[in-house]
């Protein structure tokens, strides 16, 4: 249902009770709304109000009690139409600001910080997704180890090795694969295994020769798949004690675990990224609007953040129960997207 095709009075109840119903996460009934002073409408008028929306799909009563609650149409319909944001406090901007300030934490400090600052000043779970960490090339080898076998050793800026086995063609020799490990090593040396492999694509495409050939099985083989291992992303939650506080039986912390399990992987967060980034903004997501939500009674305030080049880096979020106050969490969420940004400039 669009939010046009709702009466002005039937957009204040609406409004009235979502708004209720997010500060107590109780069922919210005619009476109770009766006293608000932006209504100035009788009980009867409310409930014959109510009682439309209901049969819109808006709401329903959870008991037989004259109480009514949100549907997930009703909550996803005052999210994006219907919800008003509020400021944060000075206290609140200082304290996300304080992230960006020293120069002296590395990036994964900072976001490590930044979970744990949204959750505290949300009592609720907060979440920082972004890209490893990538150093860069400082040597690359390739050993042979018997006829038909090489092993490939990378070490990069910080000392930190790694290899992978990989098959040759017949007829391959040490020599050849020692040109091949030279080359490679000159052209990637001082970048990051992504960048590298950028630009050493489209060299390798233009020219013909055996040396170039040859080192392109060896990217193929097993540069590409490492550079591909390395594009996982960090996910740090803080917090996670405050999703319980919403637990009501066992399923409940059945489908919090599933959630959590299901966010971890990169393929989700990779999903959920791009998705943000298309929509350039906050991003709330509960219900069946998103698959992860739609039978865990938890949603999601998401923002990405980009680096200088506005090219996207990682995102920043809040996991709560579907009835959390959005009004407050959305603009905490977008500030702490925006110091994440600063941080990457600076």
């Amino acid at each position: 249902m669009e939010l046009q095709s709702l009466t002005d009075r039937a957009r204040l109840i609406l409004g009235s009770l979502v708004e209720s119903y997010l500060e107590t996460g109780s069922a919210v009934g005619s009476r109770t709304l009766s006293k608000s002073e932006s209504l100035n409408l009788s009980p009867a008028s409310i409930r014959n109000v109510m009682a439309d929306l209901e049969d819109s799909g808006l709401l329903y009563s959870p008991h037989t009690s004259a109480g009514r609650i949100p549907t997930e149409a009703g909550l996803r319909l005052f999210v994006s139409g219907l919800l008003e944001h509020g400021n944060l406090t000075s206290d609140e901007r200082a304290s996300l600001e304080a992230k960006a300030k020293d120069t002296q934490r590395s990036f994964s400090q900072v976001m490590e910080e930044a979970g744990s600052a949204l959750s505290g000043l949300s009592s609720l779970t907060g979440l920082v997704v972004a890209p490893k960490a990538q150093a860069r090339l400082r040597q690359l080898e390739f050993v042979p180890l018997n006829e038909g076998q090489a092993l490939l050793i990378l070490v990069d800026e910080k000392g930190k090795v790694e290899n992978r086995l990989l098959s040759l063609p017949p007829g391959m020799g040490p020599g050849q694969l020692k040109i091949a490990s030279n080359f490679l090593s000159a052209q990637l040396a001082g970048k990051t295994l992504a960048e590298g492999l950028a630009d050493l694509k489209s060299q390798l495409t233009a020219q013909r020769g055996d040396v170039e050939t040859l080192s392109k099985l060896l990217v193929d083989q097993g540069l590409a798949q490492m550079a591909k291992d390395q594009e996982e992303l960090v996910f740090i939650v803080r917090g996670q004690s405050h999703l319980l506080n919403d637990l009501k039986a066992q399923e409940d912390l059945a489908r919090l675990q599933s959630l959590l399990d299901a966010l971890e992987t990169t393929e989700t967060m990779q999903r959920l990224l791009k998705e943000a980034d298309q929509a350039a903004g906050v991003q709330v997501y509960l219900g069946s609007q998103s698959d992860l939500f739609g039978l865990s009674g938890f949603s999601l305030v998401l923002s990405p953040y980009a680096a200088g080049d506005k090219s996207l880096v990682g995102a920043v979020g809040v996991i709560g129960p579907a009835h959390m106050n959005y009004g407050r969490i959305v603009p905490m969420v977008d500030y702490t997207a925006q110091v994440m940004e600063r941080v990457l400039s600076n």
